[in-house]
């Protein structure tokens, strides 16, 4: 009998700490998730402001002549053109002539440095995301075209040096940027969530 009593206070105690056991490591992993959400929430975040400061960098440059990709003294500002250089000497793929007639132009100049600013100062706000992929990537889709990475030679028959016939920064630019849009980027170390309180955010859903 003590011994019947014995094992049934003893199978009562495994029942209880199994229960125990498996309650704790629910809460283990329920925390493990957390912990890595959280993680990849700062990741996308710190991704947004990396490449949010790319593209402010590249009007800042442009702009003011820091002696980087602009000389000093032939900003925009001192009335350089910030598409000129890049465009005119274009030597491959289906535009060409295209970017040469648009290289300088005064409306060109202003689109590509208001999508540099646009674009700069909502990755690194964190907000209005969207419509920044969609800018960025039809920029990105411009540049991509105007180096033509396909091209093995040049218009004047030199090597191209193209290091890949398809895949070059500029699309991994533009996924960037769609990821960023798609994952809401700005909700972590930045002004996404108050500015999808917004109103007319709110009622425009593509401005988020």
């Amino acid at each position: 009998m003590a011994v019947h009593q014995h094992s049934h206070r003893s199978s009562g105690f495994r029942i209880s700490f199994r229960g125990n056991r498996t309650g704790s490591t629910s809460e283990l992993a329920v925390s493990a998730v957390s912990d890595t959400r959280t993680a990849g929430a700062y990741a996308l975040a710190s991704l947004r402001l990396l490449t949010g400061f790319v593209f402010l960098w590249a009007f800042l440059d442009k702009t003011f002549g820091f002696g980087y990709a602009t000389p000093s003294g032939k900003g925009w500002i001192d009335g350089g053109s910030p598409t000129k250089g890049f465009l005119s000497s274009v030597a491959a793929g289906p535009l060409e002539s295209t970017f040469h007639s648009w290289a300088g132009d005064p409306w060109a100049d202003w689109l590509f440095m208001l999508g540099l600013l646009g674009i700069g100062l909502a990755l690194t706000a964190g907000v209005a995301l969207r419509p920044a992929a969609v800018a960025g990537t039809a920029m990105m889709a411009l540049m991509w075209t105007a180096e033509w990475p396909p091209a093995r030679h040049l218009s004047d028959g030199s090597l191209s040096m193209s290091s890949n016939p398809f895949v070059d920064y500029h699309l991994v630019y533009a996924v960037i940027l769609i990821a960023l849009a798609v994952m809401a980027a700005g909700d972590t170390l930045g002004l996404g969530r108050l500015w999808a309180r917004l109103p007319f955010v709110r009622t425009n859903g593509w401005l988020r």
